[in-house]
């Protein structure tokens, strides 16, 4: 679904495009509706998060950036928060952060699916299995691989898709590598509907910790994952929140500026 397609779809209305991404702005019940029409009307669609992070990212690596025009993109975290409200003058309707939102979509679809899991390492991925089918009993849930393969492997583990076809696929592999690897590899063939998860996988297992409710409550949450891996997320938050506010001011003002 590309920029063009996403706009037919939904109507610029309902996007709000944060650095040249558009971004649904969707509640979370017509979000969780919106996927479960998608998967069972069998309409290939992929999926991804923007967050401050990948925002980034996207700003210096034009490859990631055309991927994610053929994603249908969900808004992540309270940085793309603030960017809607200083480019549109009212944030996101709901954070649709991957974390929470794919969980309780899986648990919201009543008809049983079957969804594949491909990424993290195979202990972390059959543990967040686990916990995925005690959430949403009426799924039957695959682990497909681990994500941490070479090259010559990929025919393999896209065959292995291929022949389970399942109704959703969870994509663990990390900012830009797992969004990039849809792009490349999946297809209608393949399955309905790819989502790119990050670390979705890690915190099911309980190997990552999640913050606690009440940071989650007041948007923190970031600060807890910097506060517990420093040395690994420090650039990530310390260096990239500010210059992605700054990204977006620029975009406000270059766009108020071009005004006739």
């Amino acid at each position: 679904m590309n920029m063009h397609a996403t706009r037919k779809a939904f109507g610029s209305d309902t996007l709000k495009t944060i650095l040249g991404i558009p971004v649904l702005a969707i509640r979370w019940d017509d979000a969780i509706a919106l996927l479960t029409r998608l998967v069972a009307e069998r309409r290939f669609t992929k999926v991804s998060f923007l967050n401050a992070h990948n925002a980034n990212i996207a700003c210096t690596d034009p490859v990631f950036a055309e991927a994610l025009d053929d994603f249908l993109i969900l808004p992540d975290g309270i940085g793309v928060d603030m960017a809607a409200l200083l480019l549109y003058g009212a944030p996101f309707p709901d954070n649709l952060n991957g974390t929470d939102f794919v969980p309780a979509f899986l648990q919201a679809s009543s008809r049983p699916l079957t969804v594949g899991l491909l990424g993290a390492t195979r202990v972390n991925a059959e543990a967040a299995s686990v916990k995925l089918a005690a959430l949403a009993v009426q799924h039957r849930f695959v682990v497909i691989h681990d994500g941490y393969f070479s090259a010559a492997e990929e025919p393999v583990i896209v065959d292995r898709i291929a022949a389970l076809r399942p109704d959703v696929l969870l994509v663990a592999m990390g900012v830009p590598r797992q969004e990039l690897w849809i792009a490349r590899h999946i297809d209608a063939r393949h399955c309905t509907l790819p989502i790119a998860v990050g670390a979705l996988l890690d915190f099911l297992s309980g190997t990552v910790p999640r913050a606690p409710l009440w940071m989650r409550r007041l948007r923190l949450e970031w600060l807890f994952r910097l506060l517990i891996e420093p040395g690994r997320l420090w650039r990530r938050y310390v260096v990239g929140n500010p210059l992605f506010l700054w990204r977006v001011a620029r975009q406000k003002f270059s766009a108020a500026g071009a005004r006739p």
